[in-house]
């Protein structure tokens, strides 16, 4: 989107000079007072040029204006758009034109984590932590309603109030953002997932970066800029939490089971090569196949075998 954002043109002055200015003005106003009781110069004319100097140098104090780096001044003349200042230092400007002051300092926000259904319908808790800033102060301003959010107050709590104005939007375009894409991915590895799918879990700096994109293009239009997002909280939702890591446990156990059982294979196999090639017992299929069935049985149990002495013979 096409900014409307510029440098503020107008008038300008080093604020120490206008400062220097506005204390000369004192001693003028007393010297035309002076000189018009004395009847130096007219006394009327005298007195008028006094009163307009002195109302003149009230409103000169209105003028003066301090801002610290990464602080911006949006100038409104009259309901106009006259360009932000972003200038660090002490300065005169009109006073006449209204100075809305908005920081550009990046912010943290951690909000409370969400329910939320992930791609399979499981319902779970996500929670995000995000760095932003503003980017754009024309449309920060402008083309949200920041102002009426932020309410109507003066001076330091102007900026304040506007700062969180911005912020609640942000955390409602997060909320949004974020329940978009946890909705676009599983927990965590599906039965029918394949290797390259991504998901909530093991895939976090994908997730993270698409995360960032969507949420610069939802607070674009309020002149926002996402520096970082992360998801900073995963976990299933109480209510299938106890179920899910029951799940888990049977995925871990039937892993677990599977590598043993490829391990006993290999030295049952290993065994009967063993036998075979030193020419240590012959056994017939039917022996072989018991002696399988007994090292797969004590390889694979869960508790140690209780050892069986065979007093008989073996068959040839």
């Amino acid at each position: 989107m096409e900014t409307k954002e510029r440098d503020y043109k107008g008038f300008v002055m080093n604020g120490f000079l206008a400062l220097l200015l506005n204390l000369l003005m004192i001693p003028a106003v007393v010297l035309l007072i002076k000189a018009s009781v004395e009847g130096d110069i007219n006394s009327v004319l005298g007195g008028v040029t006094a009163a307009v100097l002195g109302v003149f140098w009230v409103i000169h104090l209105i003028g003066f204006m301090t801002q610290e780096p990464n602080e911006a001044r949006v100038m409104v003349f009259f309901g106009k758009y006259k360009g932000t200042f972003r200038r660090a230092g002490f300065y005169w400007i009109n006073p006449f034109v209204e100075k809305k002051k908005v920081s550009l300092r990046a912010r943290n926000l951690n909000p409370e984590p969400i329910k939320v259904n992930d791609l399979t319908g499981n319902p779970i808790m996500i929670g995000v932590v995000l760095v932003w800033k503003l980017k754009d102060t024309y449309k920060a301003l402008f083309e949200i309603d920041s102002q009426t959010m932020a309410g109507a107050t003066a001076g330091v709590t102007a900026v304040a109030s506007r700062m969180r104005a911005f912020e609640n939007f942000v955390r409602v375009q997060s909320d949004a953002a974020l329940r978009q894409v946890a909705g676009r991915y599983a927990y965590d590895d599906t039965d029918t997932a394949t290797e390259e799918q991504l998901t909530l879990r093991s895939s976090a700096d994908e997730i993270n970066s698409e995360l960032v994109e969507q949420l610069n293009e939802r607070l674009s239009m309020a002149g926002i800029e996402v520096v970082e997002a992360r998801i900073n909280y995963l976990a299933y939702a109480p209510e299938i939490a106890a179920i899910m890591l029951k799940r888990q446990q049977a995925s871990a156990i039937i892993t677990a089971r599977e590598k043993i059982v490829d391990g006993a294979v290999s030295m049952v196999k290993l065994a009967l090569d063993k036998l075979s090639a030193e020419e240590i017992v012959d056994l017939d299929e039917e022996k072989k196949a018991a002696m399988v069935s007994n090292l797969l049985v004590v390889l694979c149990a869960d508790e140690p075998a209780q050892p069986v002495i065979n007093s008989g013979t073996l068959n040839h």
